[in-house]
């Protein structure tokens, strides 16, 4: 019997469709670099400018324990040597690094936060921090506290300026106009100008500074010292608020004091 089925058209091969390129692949993220921990330093390093009073004290307690043999008076010079080494203690301080931060130039309690004029010996706009209302955030650094300042903000010291005066108690708001105090005018990178005051109190006969006009300085870079309890005044001007509350305890070149904000803002605290 015979097939009569017709035989199957050939079948022609179909081209293959180019195959699409693969998307490149993401590049993967940079790894985030893993800071080595910090550690607490004990003891604190201790400025130079306190050594000699750290070696009369331990002179004068070697004195009185091993050659006039008064132990009361041994003990208590003991405890004057531990005390000077402490308020001349200049420990390392990290600075928080930010576009507008202000932060503290002093160890101490945040004792005031006002609305004041331009201070006349570093108002203007020649070397000064101009005219109009600033507000005064001060801090008053009892005899417990690092007596070592530093700049609040990165920029060229502009003026420094020291007036001669009384030694009232630093906590006093006349302090800062009839005291013994040191004026200095940093101006950053931006051209806002930030001034700092050193105000002599009761106790402290002596300002000193480590930096002279024209120098560039680094946003938490020591500055200068005053020998023994005393006050420190920040001018913030327009555009910058207060970072702190009265009351609150500042770190110098660690708590930031300043920030940018609309005028008015506040911060308020709670005792507790």
């Amino acid at each position: 019997m015979n097939d009569t089925t017709p035989p199957e058209p050939p079948v022609t091969p179909t081209a293959a469709a180019p195959a699409t390129p693969a998307a490149p692949a993401a590049p993967a993220p940079a790894p985030v670099p893993v800071e080595a921990a910090a550690t607490y330093k004990f003891p604190p390093s201790i400025h130079p400018d306190g050594n000699k009073f750290v070696v009369l004290a331990a002179i004068l307690t070697g004195f009185f324990w091993f050659v006039v043999d008064w132990n009361i008076l041994g003990w208590l010079s003991a405890a004057l040597t531990f005390w000077t080494f402490a308020f001349f203690r200049d420990p390392v301080r990290v600075t928080p690094e930010g576009a507008g931060l202000v932060v503290s130039p002093a160890d101490g309690l945040v004792s005031q936060i006002m609305d004041v004029p331009a201070p006349r010996e570093i108002s203007g706009s020649e070397r000064g921090i101009g005219d109009g209302t600033f507000t005064r955030v001060s801090i008053f650094m009892s005899v417990f506290d690092v007596h070592v300042n530093r700049s609040p903000i990165a920029g060229v010291l502009r003026d420094v300026v020291y007036v001669p005066g009384k030694f009232l108690n630093a906590e006093l708001d006349k302090a800062s106009e009839h005291n013994e105090r040191q004026y200095f005018v940093v101006e950053g990178a931006d051209g806002r100008r930030i001034g700092f005051t050193q105000i002599a109190g009761l106790v402290a006969r002596r300002i000193i500074k480590f930096v002279n006009t024209g120098e560039s300085l680094g946003s938490g870079q020591r500055v200068g010292l005053i020998r023994f309890g005393s006050r420190v005044d920040v001018y913030l001007p327009a555009g910058t608020v207060p970072a702190v509350a009265i009351g609150q305890r500042a770190v110098a070149g660690e708590t930031v004091i300043g920030r940018p904000g609309a005028p008015g803002e506040r911060l308020r605290g709670v005792r507790q």
